[in-house]
């Protein structure tokens, strides 16, 4: 005779070990998801100190104090590596683009029942030599796209190059968290010191090479942005 061979068993799951897996991962989707809420800074970006410079040794004398001095005369403006500037943003754009077409086309040929030896040639009472083709072949087209874009505001950026000519490359970033929500507003370019105004300040239109970059992240910009297996539908390779 044979004998019977015990039969494996699982072991039982515990209701609440599962149900405390379950918490657990929960728990670090949410870190997560927290963790992405919060701004990153970007180092393309990231603020320019100024350059050390070994200051020479000055003795004090009956009225000049090293250290008390005050310049009366002294442009507030930037123009050296380090220093700081305001850039006053001012950006509107207006696309607007319409196209229509239209084409029509008809043909026709018509060929006459030949004869031979003066008579028609039929077969049981039909011209059998006689053709006519017709054609006719029509498009209609039209398209219409319109965009509009603005961004306002103010962003203080530092100089991170003085060019050979005295223009200068200016970088820096801005970033703001408010609720369940982060923007950042990141800009570089570049100056030319006669446009910057007296109160230190230009306009957005006036850098040269301009990089503006705007978005967020959190609660509203996720509310607006489409699953991924809608992506997948909704992508240009989708053959239906």
């Amino acid at each position: 005779m044979r004998r019977a061979t015990p039969s494996a068993t699982l072991p039982a799951i515990d209701p609440r070990r599962g149900r405390l897996v379950l918490v657990a991962l929960l728990l670090v989707l949410g870190g997560c998801a927290s963790t992405q809420h919060q701004p990153q800074r970007d180092p393309e970006f990231a603020a320019v100190r100024p350059v050390a410079v070994q200051p020479m040794p000055v003795s004090d004398g009956a009225i000049y104090r090293a250290g008390f001095e005050q310049t009366l005369f002294e442009d507030p403006k930037a123009r050296r590596i380090g220093d700081t500037l305001t850039i006053v943003l001012q950006e509107r754009t207006n696309a607007s683009k319409k196209a229509s077409t239209s084409t029509k086309k008809d043909a026709a040929i018509e060929l006459e029942a030949p004869t031979a030896f003066g008579l028609p040639v039929k077969h049981k009472g039909i011209d059998v030599l006689s053709a006519s083709v017709a054609a006719k072949r029509g498009f209609d087209g039209e398209g219409d796209s319109t965009q509009s874009n603005s961004l306002t505001g103010r962003i203080t950026v530092t100089v991170a190059e003085v060019l050979p000519n005295g223009n200068l490359i200016v970088r820096g970033e801005k970033l703001l968290t408010l609720n369940q929500g982060s923007e950042h507003v990141r800009i570089s370019g570049i100056v030319r010191p006669v446009d910057i105004r007296p109160d230190n300040t230009i306009q957005s239109s006036q850098v040269a090479n301009a990089r503006i970059v705007y978005g967020g992240q959190g609660v509203l910009a996720e509310s607006n942005t489409k699953g991924w297996g809608q992506r997948i539908f909704d992508g240009p390779w989708w053959p239906f």
